[in-house]
């Protein structure tokens, strides 16, 4: 057999000499269409078997409406900014994933015991706080300790007065509750505090503390920077991803929040588009966005309530009355009355009804068997059957007759003396036919005389004329002492947060109710002037929202024990049947156990209709579709939806299958 001999490299120099000009294209053609089909190939090859990956690297900016004041979890709960930031910063035993299930954060494990009043934590290896110091136990339960301390007035004390706790070592810990309660492991995503920065600190000077704003906490990412204005006001912060992280790394390398004074700010900002995220809630009737912008919708444990202050309004203390008030409201209404033009460009359901308080649908219950549907007339029927007519005006009134404040009770004869007789002489000296003597107190023959004069005026068949008997009596308790009628009005204010929202849904719900003759006033004011009032329960009824957990527990806003603050009882309602399965229902390790007692109580509640449960909303969030990697389905809070900010990214790199 012949063998071939290939060209060498000097012969294929000189091929180009030899070749003609139609062979040379041909030649060149050939090789370009072979390196191209090389090219393809190798190039299938790779993308076929690698994927588009996350990378390291990048940088975004949230917009904010607000300033930041404690960076601190001790205090940060009642400020939407502070969680926001708290969130990214800190950790917790505990965390959510992205369904709002509760995991395993700084916890490598735990038990709880069988009587569920012990939990016992193994933490992590290789936990650090920000500053390079190592996380132990002691931080955790001085975190507890500092909350527990009233001198500290932090909000979440609630949460944590009944909580025993039990270093074990520097990696485990126990906490023992005086009683059990499934919802627990809830309150364990509670971030902590470094003790070795805090615990100098007095309780006076906490709040004051140069940490509140420039935190070491233990999370994602750490503080780098923050800028301030020449008037004070603080125009940024900037945090940086923590390379020490004891979870997964971040991909994104910085994040700044821009503060802004006016919700009109942040919109022109997103425009221009110098931030690239920020909250639904800024929305002020825009009806378009620049097309860089996806839109997030996570579901939230919250609804919006009017709650009856039925201890406190002798309204309310009336069944009918709240009963006639649930068919009175159209609920429908009031959602499309608040429904953001631009979300529904968006096709978002952003309001949900609400019928019940245990939300079914998020929870997993039952519907109740139930409902108020909206019905004008039954509305009508039920306030006349209370006693609130329509007057001329088409306003609802009721008339009240109530108890005088003396009425004849004894028999009085001559020589009966005290407060009785000077009320007999009293009532007989208005007419002056009858009795022109003084008022002494004392029965004597002109009184006795004046008395058988009134018996003979008013015809009162008697023998025994001159003294007082029963028939006599019953003459003078009608002329001198009718019981006083009155009339109580359908009247009552409405209290409710300074909030664009909740002003228009109370102004939509002032409307429907003129409609059955009810008087409304609303008294709309900013969050810190409307505390005290709702500690004291100052209030006719409040329009007002309640955020439950992930673990479900009505038993703080429904529980008879809840009425006074710091439980969140707004309606002071009360049914004994009610705080008990309640109580059972917190208190069972069974799931089935849990279930049975709640939608047990759920058809209580709504028979007592302490409140008309109107919507629920779900949190909407705009980000610039750079930012990938957000899967989060389910948040307890706004400050959630980073709660697998670790899986966010900008860069993006070529990873082998």
């Amino acid at each position: 057999m012949k063998q071939i001999k290939l060209p060498n490299l000097s012969q294929w120099k000189r091929i180009f000499k030899i070749l003609h000009k139609k062979e040379k294209i041909a030649f060149l053609t050939f090789l370009v269409l072979a390196l191209g089909s090389l090219i393809f190939l190798l190039t299938s090859l790779y993308l076929d078997h690698t994927k588009i990956a996350p990378a390291f690297g990048g940088s975004f900016s949230e917009g904010v409406v607000g300033q930041p004041r404690f960076l601190n979890p001790i205090y940060g709960e009642t400020n939407d900014v502070d969680r926001d930031l708290i969130e990214l910063i800190f950790s917790g035993l505990m965390s959510y994933d992205n369904t709002g299930q509760i995991v395993k954060d700084m916890a490598s494990d735990y038990k709880i015991s069988e009587d569920g009043r012990v939990y016992e934590f193994t933490l992590k290896d290789n936990i650090f706080w920000h500053d390079g110091k190592p996380f132990t136990s002691e931080d955790i339960i001085f975190t507890i300790k500092t909350i527990q301390n009233s001198d500290y007035k932090s909000p979440l004390r609630a949460n944590w007065l009944e909580v025993e706790t039990e270093m074990i070592s520097e990696k485990s810990f126990r906490l023992k509750l005086k009683s059990p309660y499934n919802s627990f492991l809830e309150n364990c995503t509670l971030k902590i505090i470094p003790k070795h920065i805090w615990e100098s600190i007095l309780p006076e000077s906490f709040a004051l503390s140069f940490y509140n704003l420039q935190p070491i906490g233990s999370g994602p990412y750490k503080f780098k920077e923050l800028r301030q204005a020449d008037t004070g006001f603080i125009k940024s912060i900037t945090l940086k991803s923590n390379q020490n992280y004891y979870q997964k790394k971040p991909f994104i390398s910085e994040i700044s929040f821009k503060f802004f004074e006016k919700k009109e700010d942040l919109i022109k900002a997103a425009a221009k588009k110098e931030i690239d995220s920020f909250s639904s809630a800024y929305l002020n009737g825009q009806t378009s966005l620049p097309k860089n912008f996806s839109f997030y919708s996570f579901a939230t444990p919250r609804y919006f309530s009017i709650f009856f202050n039925i201890t406190k309004s002798d309204i309310f203390a009336d069944k009918k009355i709240r009963w006639a008030l649930n068919y009175a409201i159209n609920k429908q209404e009031i959602i499309d009355g608040i429904n953001s033009p631009l979300l529904k460009e968006y096709n978002a359901e952003v309001f949900r009804i609400v019928e019940s308080p245990i939300l079914p649908d998020f929870f997993g219950y039952q519907d109740p068997s139930e409902i108020y549907g909206f019905n004008i007339e039954e509305a009508k029927e039920l306030l006349d059957e209370a006693g609130f007519k329509e007057n001329d005006e088409g306003k609802r009134e009721k008339s009240i007759i109530k108890n005088p404040a003396f009425q004849f009770k004894i028999n009085l004869a001559t020589g009966s003396q005290g407060k009785d007789v000077e009320e007999l002489q009293k009532c007989l000296a208005k007419d002056p036919d009858i009795y022109q003597g003084e008022i002494t107190g004392y029965f004597g023959k002109a009184t006795k005389e004046a008395v058988t004069k009134f018996q003979e005026k008013y015809s009162i068949n008697i023998t025994n004329f001159g003294s007082v008997g029963k028939t006599t009596r019953a003459k003078l308790n009608e002329l001198c002492t009718p019981p006083p009628q009155t009339t109580l009005p359908l009247q009552f204010t409405l209290t409710t947060v300074n909030q664009p929202l909740l002003v228009r849904v109370a102004d939509i719900l002032k409307s429907q109710l003129e409609k059955i003759g009810a008087m409304v006033e609303i008294k709309a004011l900013d969050i810190q002037d409307l505390k005290p009032i709702i500690k004291e329960r100052n209030y006719d009824a409040l329009l007002y929202g309640e955020a439950l957990g992930m673990l479900f527990d009505p038993y703080p806003f429904w529980h008879s024990a809840q009425i006074i603050d710091p439980g969140l009882n707004l309606s002071g309602y009360e049914n004994k049947n009610a705080d008990k399965l309640l109580k059972e229902g917190r208190e069972t390790l069974d799931e089935d156990i849990k279930k049975e007692k709640y939608e047990e109580f759920q058809e209580i509640l709504i028979a007592d209709a302490p409140a008309v449960f109107l919507y629920n909303s779900s949190y909407f969030y705009f980000i610039d579709n750079k930012i990938k990697g957000i899967e989060t389905k389910k948040i307890i809070d706004p400050a959630r939806r980073f709660s697998n900010i670790e899986d966010w990214y900008l860069k993006t790199r070529r990873a082998w299958k």
